[in-house]
C-alpha cells in the first residue's frame, strides 16, 4: 500500500534557531526518547489510543516542518493538533524572548551565553511523571549514569513504535509504574529509596492526587516548590527542575545547583566557585526570568 504522507508546519517566532537546539538535543548519545537523523528529529507519542511517530525539522527560517511517516490510516484531527500543541510546549515556542535578550544584553552573567547561543529555547519536558522521573533518577550521579538509567527504565517499562526496523521508546506511564514493587524494578540496578520515589510518584499521579492543572494553579513558585517538596524523594532541587522543564514557572530557580555554579565559575573565569549570596545578588536583575538565565549558563558547560 501506498504511504500516506501526513505533513504541516508549525510557525516559529523571530528569537528560535533550530540548529541550536538540535545541538542540546544532541547532547547525549544515550539518549533512549527520541532519534536525531540527518537534521530530522524522530520522537514516538501517545495521544488516547494513538502510538504515532513524529519527524521534525527545519522547513525554513520561520517554519518547522512536521511529519507523520510510515502512516496509511487515517488520523483525527484532534491527535495532529495535540502534537501541535506538543511541539510547540517542547520547544517553548510561545514565550517570547525578546524581554529576556534585551535584559541579558547588560548582564555581566548572560551577555556570553545568549550571544553563542542565540534561539535556543528551554527545551521542555511536558510529561509531568517524566520530567519528575527524570530529576529522581538524575539526583547524586552524573549525567551520563542517569542517562543510563533512563533507558533501563523506558525500554523496561515503556512502549515502543517500530519504523523501517527501529524501535523509537515512549516514556512509560505512571499507571504503568504505580503497580509495580521495588523488586520488579530492581533490572534498572539503582537505590532501593529510588525504585520507592519512583512508585510514589507514580502512584500519585495515576491517581489523581498530583496534576500539572494542581501545580499550575498555585500562586507563585514557591507554593508550587511545597506542594512538591511535600513529596518524599523530591526536594528543592527536583521541584524547580521540574517547574523550569515542565510547568515553565519562569521564575524557578534551582540556585542550589552544582552545573550552574560551575557554569557562572566558567563564564566568569574564576578559581572558585561563586557563594550563594553572590548569585542570589546577581540574579534580583533575572526577575521571572531565573528559569532562562539558568538554561542558558547550563548551556555553557558542553
Amino acid at each position: 500500500m501506498k504511504e500516506t504522507v501526513f505533513e504541516w508546519t508549525i510557525h516559529v517566532p523571530n528569537e528560535f534557531c533550530f540548529a541550536e537546539n538540535l545541538i542540546y538535543l544532541s547532547r547525549s548519545a544515550n539518549e533512549c526518547l527520541f532519534n536525531i537523523v540527518d537534521q530530522k528529529i524522530y520522537r514516538a507519542l501517545a495521544f488516547g489510543n494513538e502510538r504515532l511517530l513524529i519527524e521534525i525539522s527545519e522547513w525554513n527560517d520561520t517554519e518547522l516542518r512536521v511529519r507523520i511517516p510510515g502512516r496509511t490510516a487515517p488520523i483525527d484531527k484532534s491527535a495532529l493538533d495535540a502534537i501541535s500543541a506538543y511541539i510547540r510546549n517542547w520547544f517553548d515556542l510561545d514565550t517570547n524572548l525578546l524581554p529576556f535578550y534585551e535584559l541579558a544584553k547588560k548582564d555581566p552573567l548572560l551577555q556570553r551565553p545568549v550571544s553563542q547561543f542565540f534561539g535556543l529555547r528551554n527545551m521542555g519536558i511536558p510529561d509531568l511523571f517524566e520530567a519528575i522521573a527524570w530529576g529522581i533518577l538524575g539526583q547524586q550521579i552524573n549525567l551520563t549514569y542517569a542517562y543510563t538509567l533512563k533507558r533501563r527504565l523506558v525500554e523496561a517499562f515503556g512502549e515502543k513504535v517500530e519504523y523501517e526496523g527501529k524501535s523509537h521508546w515512549l516514556f512509560p506511564t505512571p499507571e504503568s509504574i504505580a503497580g509495580l514493587t521495588v523488586e520488579d524494578l530492581s533490572v534498572l540496578r539503582m537505590t532501593v529509596k529510588k525504585c520507592e520515589y519512583l512508585i510514589d510518584v507514580a502512584q500519585l499521579i495515576a491517581n489523581g492526587e498530583l496534576t500539572k492543572e494542581k501545580l499550575l494553579h498555585a500562586k507563585d513558585v514557591k507554593t508550587a516548590e511545597k506542594m512538591l517538596t511535600k513529596i518524599r524523594g523530591i526536594g528543592p532541587w527536583t521541584a524547580h527542575y521540574v517547574l523550569m522543564r515542565c510547568l515553565r514557572f519562569p521564575a524557578a530557580f534551582p540556585i542550589d545547583d552544582v552545573g550552574l555554579h560551575n557554569s557562572i565559575k566558567l563564564v566568569l573565569n574564576r578559581e572558585s566557585k561563586p557563594t550563594k549570596a553572590e548569585i542570589q545578588n546577581w540574579s534580583e536583575a533575572w526577575s521571572d526570568w531565573e528559569s532562562y538565565a539558568t538554561f542558558y549558563l547550563w548551556r555553557m558547560l558542553y
